[in-house]
Order: C-alpha cells, then structure tokens, then sequence
C-alpha cells in the first residue's frame, strides 16, 4: 500500500512538473502547428540559469525568474529565425537546440551543478510551511503554481492577442486577410512555450539538487506523449479542460513511466525508445483508421 501511495504521489508531482512542458509543447505542436524542438535546449537552459544564480547566492525566486526569462529568449530566437529569416521551423528548432547544448555548457562552467546544500524555492517554502515532508511539500508548491500559471494561461488565450494566437495555427492565411499581424503572434506563442518549459527545469533542478546538460534529452518527445495521452484520455473541449487534460495526461505519462520501472517491465536504459514508440503508435492510429475504412490519405507533409 505504501509502494502505492508513493508512486501516485511522485507521479502526480511529477505530472504537475513536467506538465509545464506539455503545455509549452502544445502551444506549439497543436495550437500554432509549429514543430518546435527548442524543448529539449530549453530545458536544460531554466535548470543551468537557476543553478548557477543559486550557488552563487542569488535569491533563488530570482533565480527561477531569471530562467523563465532565459526560456523566453530562446523561444524568441527560435521564432525570429523562422519569422525573420524565413528558416523553416522544424529547421530553426534544431539549430538552437544545437546552439543551447553549447550555451548551456557556457553557463555552467561544467556538465552538472549540484544544489543539494544550495537554498531553493522549495527550502525556503519548506521553512515558511514548516513541512518536513519532501514530497508533500513539492505537491503543495506544485499545485499552487499550476494553478496560478493555468489561470493565467486559460485567460489568455481568451483574450484577443490569444484567439489571434489560436487562429494563426489554425488558418495563417485568414489571419492575414485580415490584417492580423502572424509573424508576432507567432514569436509570442513560441516564446511563452519555451519560457514555461525552462521554468520547468529550473524547478525540476532545484527539486533534484541537481542541474545536468543533458536533462533535456527527449523532453519533446515527453511532452508529445503527455499531450497525446491527454487527449485521448479526456477528450477535452474549450480552452480549459484542454490544459487541464495536458496537466492530466502527464500525470498518466509518468505514472505509466513509473510503474514500469517499479515492476521491471523496462529498464531506465530503454524508457526514451518506449516513449518514442508510445508516440509513434499514438500518431499512426488516425492513419490506419483511415486505411481500414479505406480513406484516402494524403502523403505526409515534408517540410
């Protein structure tokens, strides 16, 4: 029972964690059609930003902000060189992907940073709580900042800027018929994904005492999977329940990810192959559904 309750409570911390990315991934994968692989650059980057300002006494809220910002500018870049430049997008991803490895290794000074004696958010929340619990105490700090971060999000893209953003993935086109301004809504969306998914680093460091270059390695396939799982699970309508359903199914990601490990159904060596094959199942299902009530489907798009 107790094996129990730790993996539900350590899936759903993580799902909360983690979830971060999703949402970053899917403002850009299904709401801007905007195959960004930043991700797995930036994500590296909010947990470098925040270690290094922490060790080196940075008030560590300070720090965390610091590397939303850093996550903000990476997205930036990202979008300036497909907006800007016109380099495609998939393209413009992999390049600062590439870039970020090497800038994160600048920062760092080293290939890791350890924080386990460093003060971080979660100590000093621990200390303003007074909860000794570690994985209580990341739950309660995690559901109060999704909450905040989800409100934010969900008036968002209710606003006009947000349905401006929400139509440009939809019908660029029309968008510009219009006289809607899609290079900016697309530098905005791209920009906020990347800055929520360096945040998330940036938290997950400090909860790990632990900041590694390579922590990024398949985030974008992670997050590809929780929205995925998501959606399917939840079916979600409207601009809440879809980020509601993101959050969720980064919880079932996880959960699944770590009931596996607890009962040896795959190594920690193979977890980014079954994920990659949980994606590409996931993405083939609509095709074969088509192919089985023999649809006509058009070739896949290759830029």
């Amino acid at each position: 029972m107790d094996d129990i309750v730790n993996l539900l409570s350590s899936s759903f911390y993580e799902g909360l964690a983690y979830g971060f990315v999703a949402i970053g991934v899917y403002l850009t994968f299904r709401v801007l059609a905007f195959p960004d692989l930043t991700v797995d650059g930036s994500f590296p980057l909010g947990g470098a930003v925040a270690a290094i300002l922490i060790i080196n006494d940075i008030n560590p809220w300070l720090a965390t902000l610091a590397a939303l910002v850093a996550g903000l500018c990476a997205g930036l870049a990202t979008s300036l060189l497909n907006t800007k430049l016109r380099i495609n997008a998939l393209l413009a991803g992999i390049l600062m992907m590439v870039a970020l490895y090497s800038i994160n290794l600048m920062i760092m000074g080293r290939s890791n940073i350890g924080l386990l004696r460093e003060t971080t958010v979660f100590s000093q929340f621990a200390q303003f709580l007074g909860i000794d619990d570690k994985v209580t105490l990341s739950i309660i700090f995690m559901v109060m900042l999704a909450v905040i971060i989800l409100a934010i999000l969900n008036w968002f893209l209710r606003t006009e800027i947000g349905l401006a953003l929400r139509a440009t993935g939809e019908n660029e086109q029309m968008v510009r018929g219009l006289g809607g301004n899609t290079d900016m809504t697309t530098i905005l969306g791209v920009s906020i994904s990347n800055g929520l998914v360096a945040l998330s680093g940036a938290l997950i460091a400090q909860n790990q005492s632990n900041a590694d270059v390579g922590m990024g390695v398949g985030m974008i396939v992670m997050g590809l999977a929780s929205v995925i799982i998501g959606e399917g699970i939840f079916r979600p309508r409207g601009v809440t329940a879809i980020l509601l359903a993101v959050v969720g199914g980064t919880f079932a990601y996880r959960l699944f990810i770590g009931i596996a490990i607890r009962y040896k159904w795959v190594s920690a060596g193979n977890l980014k192959l079954v994920t990659a094959l949980l994606v590409i199942v996931a993405l083939a299902i609509p095709y074969i559904q088509k192919r089985l009530r023999h649809e006509w489907v058009p070739p896949a798009a290759r830029m």
